[in-house]
């Protein structure tokens, strides 16, 4: 049975609104930004507050933090125009504000699982 809008919890709604934005991002990014900096960013998540007022998308990028910044500072310059664009996507009374943040949790995992095979690789010729 599913709830009337009204019964949602405030958790649950953010978090539809959360995936909701992250799809019509992806897509917008994709096609609708012109900007040859943000061509390769890859949209890693979208937290939205609560009071569904603001939203933080955190993006990356495959060559790292100096130029995944690079990416953020086009994105938040860019958020007005990606704020109207959205509001012709989606329907929602007001469209969140947007705050684009450098996500290095890609990074920091690339970087534990070198650790992680150096240390196999160490302890193999421990071994030998």
């Amino acid at each position: 049975m599913r709830k009337h809008s009204s019964q949602i919890s405030p958790g649950e709604r953010s978090r539809r609104v959360a995936a909701l934005l992250k799809r019509e991002l992806a897509a917008l990014m994709q096609r609708e930004l012109n900007d040859p900096r943000t061509a390769k960013a890859t949209l890693t998540g979208v937290d939205v507050a609560p009071d569904l007022s603001h939203a933080k998308v955190y993006v990356t990028h495959l060559v790292g933090r100096e130029r995944g910044h690079e990416i953020v500072a086009a994105l938040n310059k860019a958020e007005g125009f990606v704020r109207r664009r959205l509001a012709g996507r989606i329907k929602l009374r007001v469209v969140p504000e947007l705050r684009f943040l450098y996500d290095e949790s890609v990074e920091r995992g690339m970087a534990i699982s070198a650790l992680i095979d150096r240390a196999r690789a160490q302890d193999r010729d421990d071994k030998v």
